[in-house]
């Protein structure tokens, strides 16, 4: 049985543990290495490796310090713009397959504004998966067979043009958004394209501070596809 805990999950910082039981994987370390270790309760040790999306610092903050006992699995253009090497390094690349512990790893490539960044579609032994995507814009991809979706919800368009009408958000922010961020009506496009019939719970992540409003966020999806509902990190 998946199990799902949010270390962090914000513009500000992003980690998040999933286990199945048999092998703790961590996604992102984008948080200060002390507060990744009291969120794992200091059992670093029951990690089996960390994945990271991309090297923007809200994802990957913590990763010289986590790579000194834990693997690390990131792109080789991720690693290469955090200027990192040695054995922890694990260099991945979409659509080719691997293995940590149960989990089988499809990485995947995503629409974002950095060289080579990746999303992750996660099976254990049982038959369950994970759809874990953050930082894009839009997926071309549809997902058979998910159990658990874990997906960036960064923005509302509704609220961004209400933002920048008022002053609050500059336009330059809603011309990177639109290239590199989830939006609520794309993720609705995405729920609508993709098979649902297995997935037990939906995770929202990485809400924008300014631009999103997490209960109505919910409620949307909720009503759309039936399913639990988590914002992550309330």
């Amino acid at each position: 049985m998946i199990e799902i805990t949010t270390l962090a999950s914000s513009s500000k910082g992003n980690c998040y543990k999933v286990t199945d039981g048999k092998t703790a994987l961590l996604l992102e370390c984008g948080i200060r290495y002390k507060d990744i270790q009291i969120g794992l309760e200091f059992r670093m040790r029951e990690i089996a490796g960390c994945l990271i999306t991309h090297e923007h610092k809200d994802h990957c903050e913590a990763v010289k310090d986590i790579m000194k006992s834990i693997d690390v699995y990131a792109s080789q253009g991720t690693l290469n713009a955090l200027g990192i090497n040695g054995h922890r390094v694990k260099p991945i690349a979409a659509k080719k397959q691997l293995t940590i512990g149960s989990w089988t790893i499809l990485p995947f490539d995503v629409q974002h504004d950095v060289n080579e960044p990746l999303g992750f579609l996660i099976a254990n032994q049982a038959g369950e998966k994970i759809l874990f995507a953050t930082d894009t814009y839009y997926l071309k991809y549809k997902f058979r067979g998910l159990t658990h979706i874990m997906i960036e919800c960064n923005y509302s368009m509704k609220i961004l043009n209400e933002n920048i009408l008022s002053g609050r958000v500059p336009v330059v922010m809603k011309k990177r958004l639109l290239r590199s961020h989830f939006s609520l009506e794309n993720i609705k496009d995405f729920f609508r394209s993709n098979d649902l019939s297995k997935v037990q719970e939906i995770y929202l992540l990485h809400l924008s501070d300014n631009n999103s409003n997490a209960e109505l966020f919910k409620s949307e999806i909720k009503k759309l596809t039936g399913k639990p509902v988590f914002v992550a990190g309330e």
